[in-house]
């Protein structure tokens, strides 16, 4: 059993609402992105900007990145599970989907996250309210992507699907990330980031060959909003939390950004979802805040 995380203090609950919130814009930036930037070579471009920015804040600060054997493996795999998997399948699904569905498919993570903490770890009791919880957020992710769409797997279930499959990817990184503790938030985030841009640039260049693009002036700047704010700032909070709230307590952001990525999708694309996919949103919330209340509390 891992030790404890410090007592939560009202900052790191403001904190956990920022990093939904800029979670939560991330699926619009992404949807304005991707109309005329490839998926790999947005995401390429994403983490390479967010990584390069991180870096000479570290520089600024004193801070030089550990360039051992072992922790450069940590970086590698936390960067395949925690963005350029996810990043990229959300990224390609978002050609497809709507940015408020995206929002709502990745909100699943907290439900992934319990149970692979629970199936490896086994540092939290499968109680009956979590169990639950992972019963109504799965039934969820079935409302919304459509019990009769899942007998034939077109390109948009294929997209949704993606979406759930990063939600996965997601909450391996949740509990890897643990294996940071100890080093100032913005190491991890920006050494992940940067060990990314080893497999995606070069995979950029192959598939996309990106000096041929002509991107919008909206999808180049929804890139930056992207790489700065819901990257690069997004992931020195998420390593904060994660030492101060724990995987599943840092994971109930996803919850907290379902309503401001649906809202942010519907005022700016004028986005809006069918009856089953609202019915689905309800599940899912009331699946992660079962799995994620302090024991003791009840839901009111």
């Amino acid at each position: 059993m891992s030790p404890a995380s410090p007592a939560a203090t009202p900052r790191d609950y403001l904190l956990l609402l920022l990093l939904a919130t800029l979670w939560g814009a991330s699926y619009t930036f992404i949807r304005i992105g991707v109309e005329t930037i490839p998926p790999i070579t947005f995401i390429a471009a994403r983490t390479i900007i967010a990584g390069l920015v991180l870096l000479v804040i570290l520089r600024l600060r004193g801070i030089r990145l550990p360039t051992d054997v072992a922790t450069l493996k940590l970086f590698a795999f936390q960067a395949l599970m925690n963005s350029v998997l996810p990043f990229t399948l959300i990224a390609w699904a978002e050609t497809t989907i709507e940015a408020g569905l995206a929002t709502i498919l990745n909100s699943t993570t907290p439900v992934f996250t319990f149970l692979l903490t629970w199936a490896i770890t086994r540092h939290e009791p499968a109680t009956g309210r979590k169990l639950f919880g992972v019963a109504a957020g799965l039934a969820g992710i079935v409302l919304v992507i459509g019990v009769g769409a899942l007998g034939g797997l077109g390109r948009e279930v294929a997209a949704q699907l993606a979406v759930v499959a990063s939600s996965v990817c997601y909450g391996v990184a949740a509990i890897f990330g643990r294996h940071f503790k100890g080093l100032d938030p913005m190491v991890p985030a920006a050494g992940s980031l940067l060990t990314g841009t080893v497999v995606l640039i070069p995979l950029s260049l192959v598939v996309d060959r990106p000096w041929t693009l002509q991107p919008s002036a909206a999808s180049v700047a929804a890139l930056v909003g992207l790489a700065v704010f819901s990257t690069a700032l997004a992931f020195v909070l998420y390593f904060r939390l994660l030492h101060r709230l724990g995987s599943v307590g840092t994971s109930a952001q996803a919850y907290l950004r379902v309503p401001i990525g649906v809202v942010i999708g519907m005022v700016l694309l004028g986005e809006t979802l069918s009856g089953s996919a609202y019915a689905g949103l309800g599940l899912v919330v009331v699946g992660v805040v079962a799995m994620t209340l302090p024991a003791g509390k009840k839901i009111a």
